[in-house]
């Protein structure tokens, strides 16, 4: 009697351990990793897939618009751009070349678009200071609060990034995916194929170079191996600060941060 309770025990608990495995591996299968098929894929859009990327495009046009009534140049970056969005894909708009975060705020404002949460957040030492501009959940304004490196600006270009004039003429743009794919759009939707192996072709692609390519390859790779590490400075800032104020504040209270503006001047 008391053998058999125990073999029905370890039945039930055999069980509970194999549903929870399994819902592990769904989540996991969830996560873009890098892949390693060097093959072409095409993949045809399906009448929904339309009707959703112009659904998220109109917010990112919303944004863009709003920007360019000010004559402040932005971008937006990602799959949006590509076209191979999914339901819940990020609305990523980046301003390049950005005036003083006043004026961003005003025309965000001025457009009653509302911020959720501001945040400055610099990734490494390495790489420069920047602001993001929560509107709402997977949508962020983000633009530097230091000069970029050519690698950093072509950060974007390398997932794929448009203007608001392209978003108005439905245009698409080919770039690169979290799994380290190479995105083309086609006239059905698109064709995919790895990166790895092929920074040369990869960069002639998207008119970057191939120093971009090769780092956005061992930094993805890189978080596929060991997963994500935590930021060098992730700052919310209160109602009455400007990303200014932040940024002054951090670079007297923080010697890493001096030294990166001092290397910029």
């Amino acid at each position: 009697m008391v053998i058999a309770r125990f073999k029905c025990a370890f039945l039930g608990l055999d069980k509970i351990i194999a549903g929870v495995l399994s819902v592990f591996q769904e989540r996991m299968d969830l996560v873009a990793k890098p892949e390693r098929c060097y093959e072409y894929k095409e993949v045809t859009y399906s009448a929904e897939h339309w009707i959703l990327l112009q659904q998220i495009r109109k917010k990112a046009k919303r944004l863009l618009e709003a920007l360019k009534a000010v004559n402040i140049e932005a971008v937006v970056h990602g799959s949006v751009a590509r076209g191979d969005i999914r339901k819940g894909s990020d609305v990523d708009v980046f301003i390049p070349n950005p005036p003083s975060s006043f004026l961003i705020d005003s025309a965000l404002e001025k457009a009653n678009i509302p911020v959720n949460s501001r945040t400055v957040i610099q990734a490494t030492p390495l790489y420069a200071m920047k602001a993001y501009v929560e509107i709402e959940e997977a949508t962020t304004v983000s633009f530097p609060l230091m000069n970029l490196r050519r690698v950093e600006r072509e950060f974007y270009k390398f997932s794929g990034e448009i203007t608001i004039g392209q978003i108005c003429a439905d245009v698409r743009v080919s770039g690169v995916d979290k799994r380290l794919r190479l995105i083309e759009p086609t006239e059905r939707g698109h064709v995919e194929s790895s990166v790895l192996g092929r920074a040369e072709y990869v960069a002639k692609s998207l008119g970057i170079s191939a120093e971009t390519v090769k780092d956005r390859v061992r930094a993805l790779t890189k978080r596929n191996t060991v997963g994500r590490t935590g930021v060098f400075i992730k700052q919310v800032l209160s109602a009455d600060e400007t990303f200014e104020m932040v940024l002054s504040r951090l670079a007297a209270e923080n010697p890493a941060v001096r030294r990166k503006l001092r290397s910029l001047k």
